[in-house]
């Protein structure tokens, strides 16, 4: 095994995948950068499918994020029309939405003075939020 690429490798096994090339090559393009990276499906696909002549198939993106998801790899947050939105940062935190482009909200910046009861049976897991911007106009 390459030890450059185990982290990613480990991710995978862990998300329950066999680390295939494609699927290692996934692995590197989210986790192998210093700042949080937001993503959709879909642009996640269309990135790396630009720069390469053999195309991974939509059903390998989709599967390989949803098994890190599950894994707790990654954050999945709704954007827009219920757009699903997957985050690098799965620590607790919130979003400022603002044109299409996601940005990090520490969580000790936003406070809340009373939250709902849950209903019956139920019990609050977590609590973010998405603040959407506009321009001042």
């Amino acid at each position: 095994m390459n030890n450059k690429n185990k982290i990613f490798i480990d991710k995978l096994r862990s998300s329950g995948l066999r680390p295939t090339n494609q699927r290692v090559e996934i692995s590197k393009f989210l986790f192998n950068r210093k700042k949080t990276f937001h993503f959709t499906v879909e642009e996640l696909k269309n990135s790396m499918n630009l720069k390469r002549s053999k195309k991974i198939s939509t059903a390998t993106f989709y599967n390989t994020v949803h098994a890190l998801k599950s894994a707790g790899h990654l954050k999945e947050f709704s954007l827009e029309n219920n757009t699903s939105c997957y985050d690098t940062n799965v620590t607790s935190h919130h979003h400022f939405f603002d044109d299409g482009k996601v940005i990090d909200i520490k969580s000790d910046k936003i406070t809340f003075q009373k939250l709902p009861e849950a209903p019956k049976g139920k019990k609050i897991k977590n609590v973010e939020v998405v603040i959407r911007l506009e321009n001042n106009n």
